[in-house]
């Protein structure tokens, strides 16, 4: 509990650190399937544009980069900087800090920075999905922009207006007063498989309509902050620039939107991220009927269902998503759903994997009742949970001591009233000290054990108790910062 205290003085040196460290950069696609459609109702039909294989057996795309380059714009954005956390390099720290002083002579000194109120630039890509001037680019890329402009590969210019975007998805829609533009065939990313080649067009650092090839490396990738988009992953060289631009297959039709990078230097190193295009087609629906996106919520966290976690819980399959913590007074909670539930079903639609129910509940519309299946303690149960609406910002001492678990390896006490308070829990076991399987499961001093395999805990005696008849494998309910997850331990 005590190990937060510093954070307020630490962070800054970790953003020092966080400077030269490894990062993912954000940049993220937009266009929708079901709008796209609509849209071309209006549009010319144009004869099916595919690949073909050159001699060397190398996917030659220049008749999709020929009949499509057209609709790929570049993004320039303005807008005033705002410099509130760092000046001149240096973190806006009390001069009472005990880091204020260090900051201030060995500091980095960046005199090129800009200042509050300058104005700022910065560049990005979209593509047109309907011949009357709608585009789809990234959220990011006009985020906080006072001036949008739009050139089209004729070299034509254009002040666009923001329809909307949404930060949650990285999609933003866009208009510019112009007719008759080409357009983007929109196709279907569940159809596609892992290996198959696929097309990037877009302005990397400015350079505008370049083209670069590659393969889809995985599907429904799950990202650090991204819980319901299921990422298409690729080795097609995006870089900064690419946010928001079009991700062709070899029929010439758009299956994502280019969004993320992983580097550690900035630019590309051979893992790229793209929106799949139903789901910012929906997104995009949404913006351009409502101006606003209304996604559907349970108000649970939950995870993968691992191997150890499996056995645990004694489950025969390696499926579904584990619930590790409930909100109350949630849609989930008033259903009856409860911690260590593993959701295997929801209406009817099958869950995987974790990464499949959170896209499918940010589908649903807010009020609306459906059936969800589930495993609990070895048991399947269905109930009927009533969806609600996720809101924007979505997305110690104890009389009973510290008692060491040889056979877990922990150290642990009761929380007190005021650390239960602190914490938000109405029990739980501090962890003092660990070692052997909690050691080697990650487990650390601080963080608050609040079930184990799905039953509560609020004494060393239960504990003990449940250790003590559990089989080899016990997943533990972890709380540590406010995250609640399920940590197997492997007891041999």
């Amino acid at each position: 509990m005590n190990r937060n205290a510093f954070f307020r003085s630490t962070v800054f040196a970790a953003v020092v650190a966080a400077a030269v460290g490894a990062y993912v950069h954000f940049e993220s696609p937009g266009a929708g399937q079901a709008q796209a459609a609509m849209f071309a109702q209006s549009v010319p039909v144009a004869a099916p544009v595919s690949s073909v294989a050159a001699p060397s057996g190398v996917v030659d795309f220049s008749g999709i980069v020929e009949r499509y380059g057209p609709a790929v714009v570049n993004i320039s954005v303005s807008s005033q900087a705002r410099v509130n956390d760092v000046t001149n390099g240096m973190p806006n720290l009390d001069p009472n800090d005990p880091f204020y002083d260090f900051f201030r002579r060995f500091g980095p000194h960046f005199p090129n920075l800009p200042r509050n109120g300058q104005i700022t630039r910065g560049e990005g890509s979209g593509f047109i999905v309907n011949s009357d001037g709608v585009i789809l680019t990234n959220a990011h890329v006009v985020d906080g922009a006072q001036e949008v402009t739009v050139k089209l590969t004729d070299r034509r210019e254009f002040k666009a207006k923001v329809i909307g975007k949404d930060k949650q998805s990285d999609i933003a829609v866009l208009k510019i007063a112009a007719s008759n533009l080409p357009v983007v065939k929109i196709g279907d990313p569940a159809s596609a498989k892992v290996g198959e080649p696929v097309l990037a067009i877009g302005s990397p650092y400015g350079f505008e309509n370049s083209a670069s090839a590659g393969i889809i490396s995985a599907k429904s990738r799950t990202l650090p902050q991204d819980n319901y988009v299921p990422f298409i992953q690729t080795d097609v060289a995006v870089n900064p620039g690419n946010s928001g631009g079009p991700l062709f297959n070899v029929r010439g039709e758009v299956i994502g939107v280019n969004s993320q990078i992983y580097s550690q230097t900035g630019g590309y190193q051979g893992l790229s991220f793209a929106i799949p295009i139903d789901v910012a087609s929906k997104v995009q629906n949404q913006l351009l009927l409502h101006g606003k996106v209304t996604r559907g919520r349970l108000g649970i966290v939950i995870q993968d269902v691992s191997q150890a976690l499996a056995d645990s819980f004694g489950l025969k399959q390696l499926k579904g998503a584990l619930v590790s913590s409930v909100e109350k007074d949630s849609p989930a909670g008033r259903a009856g759903i409860e911690p260590a539930d593993v959701i295997v079903r929801l209406g009817d639609k099958d869950i995987n994997s974790s990464t499949d129910l959170p896209a499918l509940v940010a589908d649903l519309q807010p009020g609306t009742s459906i059936k969800l299946t589930l495993i609990r303690k070895g048991t399947p149960k269905t109930l009927t949970v009533t969806v609600g609406e996720m809101k924007a910002d979505q997305t110690a001492g104890g009389d009973e001591g510290s008692v060491q678990q040889g056979r877990m390896g922990l150290a642990v006490r009761p929380l007190d009233r005021d650390e239960q308070r602190q914490a938000g829990v109405p029990g739980g076991l501090l962890v003092e000290d660990v070692a052997g399987p909690a050691a080697r499961a990650g487990i650390q001093a601080g963080d608050v054990v609040l079930s184990l395999n799905g039953t509560p805990v609020n004494s060393v005696e239960q504990l003990r108790s449940l250790a003590a008849k559990a089989g080899k494998h016990v997943a533990l309910l972890i709380l540590r910062d406010s995250n609640k997850i399920f940590i197997p331990l492997n007891l041999g």
